[in-house]
Order: structure tokens, then C-alpha cells, then sequence
């Protein structure tokens, strides 16, 4: 039997559990592998550096298995920003049996803020199929009794493939605001590791077999730089924020061979809750570039691109979708 207080880890190739039973709580984070992409920003955030980047492996351009994430179950202090900042809802945690998040409840890391509403007045039901096929988090499905479309917004991770599905009767806002850039002609030859790990077909080869970016779909994880062979590569460099009318340093990474890359995502801003705690602070400037842009794809024209919709999953084109690119 285990000591009380103790963290107990377990791990399979599915999933990850850490478990701490204490007096009055009961501590249980688990990670959903087969979900996770690698992306890091779990491990950026962590203030006790509990958590470690697995390499993923590419044979002849394809990735035969995931990048993952690893955990010191010694330095887990269970407070739960990995889970706020996961892009693709791949950690579970719970105390007592219920799902709660001690830095969220606690205010010490604000709530991210994304949506995604469907508006049914909006939608032409003969591409209800269509937006559910799209959907790549499969989190859409129609209810037959409403006669309408649901969505799990808990698992939702805000890929906006449904608005271009749809024809814009899904808005969807995304928590991280920047860009990404794919460099075609500095790709190894073959490889396409990077389409095998985007979560939201951004990254996604065509049908004449070419790697191609379809940025609107982008959430801006980056998991498709760690898998990428040409390694983005960083330095420490201290920084300094006031919190709480104390003067305090810290250390983030910062790119330091963006002209080798040949995908690069940036982070510019988040959408999030009021909160001015100093693990928010810290955690944004480690998560988010130094560059900062009020520039953002317009709805209107991402609406109107022939690119995303031969992105999705469908190639030929839904007569309503034909039909308004062509009125």
C-alpha cells in the first residue's frame, strides 16, 4: 500500500495517471495519449518542470509513432495548468471524483476564452453530413428529435473547420491569436510527419500529394514544429515582470533559428478571463512571442477561400457551398 500523500503514477500506450490520495482529497490527473499531439505547452508552463517532451519517430516521412509527454510524478504538484493551456483536451483532472482545477478555482490562472456557436436560422441542413464528416475533434452530431446540430463543447478545440463547412452559420473564436508559415522548399524530401500530427487537417497533404497549409484551421499548438526534423532551437533569456508589488525574473526560451525552420507557429496574444496572478504573467511570457500583432485572418474572406474548403475532408465541392462561391 502506497503512503498517503504520495503520487502514484501508472502508464500504458493509451493513456497516463497520476494519483495522490491525501486525508480529505482525492487527486487524479489523467493524460489521453492517443489525444495528446506533443506540442509542449504543457511542459512550458509547468513550474516545477514535472513535465518532459517525447520525442516522436519518422520513418520515410511518416510518423510511426506520436510524440508524447512524460511526468516526474516527485515534481507534480497537481495544480493543474497543463490542463488549462492543452489545446486538444487531452488531460483529465479530478478531485474527489469531480473535474476541478485548483489554479482556476483559486484564481491563480484564468479560464481561456474560446467558443463556438452554432447558429441553426443560419444553416443549410443538406450539409449537415458534411460539417460532422469535417468536424476534427468529432465533436458534432445532429439531433434528430431537435433537428438540430449539438456540439460537445468540452472536447471542442475550436478548429473552425465547421464555419467553412457551414458557410459560416458556426462563429468560433480560438484562445491563441497569431500565424503560422510553412517553408515548402525547406522540408526534408518526404517528409510529411507534420501533416500526421495537426490536429485540425491545417497541415494536410492534397490530392496530387502535396503538403499544403490551410492556416485558418491553425490553433496555434506547435506540435507540428517539435515534430518537424529541422528542430527549432532556443536560449534562455531573463525577463522581468511586477506581480503583486514585487519585482520578480524569470527565464523563457526564445527562437533563435526561425529563418531554418520549415514550419513556424507563433503566438501572439491570448483570449482570456481578467486575471493579473503570477503564474498567468509568467506562463503567458513563456508561451507567447515576442512579436505582437492585431493581425488576424478576416472571417469573411477565410469564408470565401476555395484552399480551405478543399482542405476539408470532402474534396468535391457541397452544391450550396458551389453555389455561394459562385453567386
Amino acid at each position: 500500500m502506497s503512503k498517503r500523500g504520495t503520487t502514484q503514477k501508472s502508464r500504458t500506450n493509451q493513456s497516463m495517471v497520476l494519483e495522490r490520495a491525501m486525508i480529505t482529497r482525492h487527486y487524479v490527473m489523467t493524460w489521453d495519449l492517443d489525444r495528446c499531439v506533443g506540442c509542449q505547452m504543457g511542459p512550458t508552463v509547468c513550474p516545477k518542470e514535472a513535465l518532459t517532451h517525447i520525442d516522436g519517430e519518422i520513418i520515410n516521412g511518416h510518423l510511426v509513432s506520436r510524440p508524447s509527454v512524460d511526468v516526474d510524478p516527485e515534481k507534480c504538484v497537481m495544480c493543474g495548468m497543463c490542463v488549462v493551456v492543452c489545446p486538444v483536451h487531452a488531460i483529465d483532472m479530478r478531485v474527489n471524483g469531480k473535474e476541478e482545477n485548483p489554479v482556476l478555482q483559486y484564481g491563480a490562472f484564468p479560464e481561456m476564452e474560446s467558443k463556438t456557436i452554432f447558429m441553426k436560422e443560419d444553416f443549410d441542413f443538406s450539409l449537415k453530413d458534411f460539417v460532422i464528416n469535417n468536424c476534427s475533434a468529432n465533436v458534432i452530431s445532429y439531433d434528430k428529435k431537435l433537428e438540430t446540430l449539438r456540439i460537445d463543447f468540452k472536447n471542442c478545440i475550436h478548429c473552425r473547420q465547421c464555419e467553412v463547412a457551414s458557410n459560416g452559420a458556426f462563429t468560433v473564436l480560438q484562445p491563441w491569436h497569431g500565424q503560422v508559415t510553412l517553408y515548402r522548399e525547406k522540408c526534408v524530401e518526404g517528409c510529411l510527419a507534420c501533416a500526421d500530427i495537426c490536429p485540425t487537417r491545417a497541415l494536410h497533404v492534397n490530392e496530387d500529394g502535396e503538403l499544403v497549409l490551410a492556416d485558418y484551421y491553425c490553433i496555434k499548438c506547435g506540435a507540428c514544429m517539435h515534430v518537424c526534423p529541422i528542430k527549432p532551437e532556443f536560449e534562455d533569456v531573463e525577463f522581468t515582470f511586477e506581480s503583486q508589488g514585487l519585482t520578480l525574473t524569470r527565464t523563457y526560451q526564445r527562437l533563435i533559428n526561425e529563418s531554418d525552420l520549415a514550419i513556424n507557429v507563433e503566438r501572439w496574444r491570448a483570449n482570456h478571463q481578467p486575471v493579473k496572478s503570477t503564474s498567468w504573467i509568467e506562463a503567458l511570457r513563456k508561451l507567447a512571442d515576442d512579436k505582437a500583432s492585431s493581425v488576424e485572418i478576416d472571417r469573411k474572406r477565410a469564408l470565401k477561400r476555395r484552399d480551405l474548403v478543399l482542405a476539408l475532408q470532402e474534396h468535391i465541392l457541397p452544391e450550396a457551398i458551389h453555389k455561394k462561391e459562385n453567386s
